[in-house]
């Protein structure tokens, strides 16, 4: 049995929210993530979704539990939160740097960190932004990418270095619809073609199952997984796949599932509201 590349072990989360009454955002939460696994997290606003991102990637800590990457715990009780460059974000509202170029900003972490020569992280860079149909934009600024454009060197920019794990935030949320479609699909294919263990959040329950392998379903606060789905769907993916049964039945299941918890969630804040 193949030992998991992310580990999260029973993590609980505790903070003083408005009036510093106690809040628990995550409660016993468990997942494991195998090696090149595509791990989308879906849930209720307020779940814990994002607390548990930032925990994993070093931005947050932890009240109870551990999280341990390729055996190594990156997270525990009392152990100051630290962020590492074998775990790689893409945000929500993205961070390329304006005054740089497509593959400047791509190049600029890995020779930064002389992780490579520049002349490497430029080839590179060049091959990966060409595989998800940026030949045409490493020169060109931030403000003179489309949004579709600017996820995608996002993207690029998180992997050239190849960490250990991709942790992505909601990352085509602010997108157009036909953007996100476009978007999704250069994804799928990045992944088809060179697999990452991948953590990705996000709302959208079609985007969730189209890209990952697995699909966690966290409960309303304090959040833990409900369900863990595997996605049966058959790689390469294309969007053929959205009207097939298999799909259908599977976005089905996971929508019952979320929707049961929004309901929980609405009536926990009807009951707060009310004290």
């Amino acid at each position: 049995m193949t030992a998991p590349a992310l580990s999260i072990r029973d993590v609980c989360k505790t903070y003083r929210g408005a009036d510093h009454v106690e809040v628990r955002a995550l409660s016993q939460c468990s997942i494991e993530v195998a090696p090149d696994e595509f791990l989308a997290v879906v849930g209720p606003s307020g779940c814990g979704k994002t607390t548990l991102l930032n925990i994993v990637a070093g931005f947050d800590d932890l009240t109870q539990g551990e999280v341990l990457l390729d055996g190594a715990v990156v997270a525990s009780p009392g152990a100051p939160a630290k962020p590492g460059p074998e775990r790689m974000v893409v945000f929500q509202h993205g961070g390329l740097f304006p005054w740089m170029t497509a593959l400047e900003n791509v190049c600029y972490g890995p020779v930064t960190q002389r992780q490579m020569r520049r002349q490497d992280a430029e080839r590179l860079a060049i091959d990966l932004m060409a595989r998800v149909g940026l030949h045409d934009v490493r020169d060109l600024y931030p403000a003179d990418m489309s949004s579709g454009m600017r996820r995608r060197v996002e993207i690029v920019r998180a992997i050239i270095a190849q960490p250990r794990i991709l942790l992505m935030d909601e990352p085509f949320r602010a997108l157009d619809a036909l953007t996100k479609v476009v978007v999704q699909n250069f994804l799928v294919q990045l992944h088809d073609a060179a697999p990452h263990t991948t953590f990705f959040i996000t709302h959208d329950l079609t985007e969730a199952i189209f890209l990952a392998d697995k699909v966690a379903v966290m409960t309303t606060r304090p959040g833990h997984v409900k369900r863990l789905l595997t996605v049966p769907l058959a790689r390469p993916r294309d969007n053929t796949m959205f009207e097939t049964a298999e799909f259908l039945q599977l976005k089905r299941e996971v929508t019952e599932l979320v929707h049961a918890e929004a309901v929980a969630a609405f009536e926990m804040g009807e009951r707060e509201a009310a004290r």
